[in-house]
């Protein structure tokens, strides 16, 4: 499975990006998708989490309410749509994939549970 990122950039606070998380598996529909980030100096932290027919979605409380997460099961595609930034949202992001698990759950929160990952995407909001 490979996972690909992109659509981060250069935004001013209040702005907003939108992120896209290709794979290359025709078995797309059937797992979690997640995104995690990572900012200088910190460790990677869980964002967002879709379950695999994306009826089921979870957010970390720093994002929930400014943060939405979507999949297109037809174009093998998950989304982060990021609204409001702020300059701590500052971070590579990352999406993953849970080929375990078709439902979010508790796990879905944990990075240890995903095991393929993308490349990442520098997201960075200016003061």
């Amino acid at each position: 499975v490979q996972l690909q990122a992109s659509g981060g950039g250069l935004v001013q606070a209040g702005g907003s990006l939108r992120l896209s998380c290709a794979a290359s598996i025709r078995t797309f529909s059937s797992y979690v998708v997640g995104w995690f980030r990572q900012a200088p100096g910190k460790e990677r932290e869980f964002v967002a989490a879709i379950s695999a027919r994306g009826d089921t979605i979870d957010f970390a409380d720093s994002v929930e309410g400014r943060f939405t997460i979507s999949r297109d099961n037809a174009k093998n595609t998950a989304y982060l749509q990021m609204n409001s930034l702020k300059p701590e949202d500052t971070a590579v992001y990352y999406c993953a994939a849970d080929v375990t698990r078709a439902y979010v759950s508790r796990w879905s929160r944990r990075r240890s549970e995903y095991v393929y990952w993308g490349q990442g995407t520098q997201v960075t909001v200016s003061s």
